[in-house]
């Protein structure tokens, strides 16, 4: 099951909301194994962010998968993100960060995997 976390700066309608939903959903799949049904997306809107101390409207995309991917699908993966959150949010490449973390133990269905 993989979860992805955007938080941004940007207040986001729920139509916006949705669009980012429903690309992430479509491009999770460039990950062998992983599919939009056993796909967990929380979507954070109008955070104060600053970087490099400065107040700036920007997002931060934290994906997480149980299991190793190679680096291909992830690469793949991280620019379908990039282009979904930057035509949903209109922020610039430079406004978006991301990172990829890979689990081998996992909980559900009340129990570890």
């Amino acid at each position: 099951m993989p979860y992805i976390a955007i938080n941004t700066s940007k207040l986001l309608s729920d139509t916006q909301k949705e669009a980012l939903k429903t690309a992430l959903g479509e491009k999770i799949t460039v990950i062998p194994g992983k599919v939009e049904s056993k796909l967990m997306i929380d979507i954070s809107d109008s955070h104060t962010m600053y970087f490099a101390g400065e107040k700036r409207e920007l997002a931060y995309v934290d994906v997480k998968c149980y299991g190793s991917t190679e680096f291909a699908s992830k690469k793949a993966f991280t620019e379908a993100a990039f282009e979904a959150v930057q035509q949903t949010t209109g922020l610039p490449q430079d406004g978006i960060y991301l990172t990829y973390s890979e689990f081998e133990n996992w909980g559900t269905l009340g129990s570890m995997k």
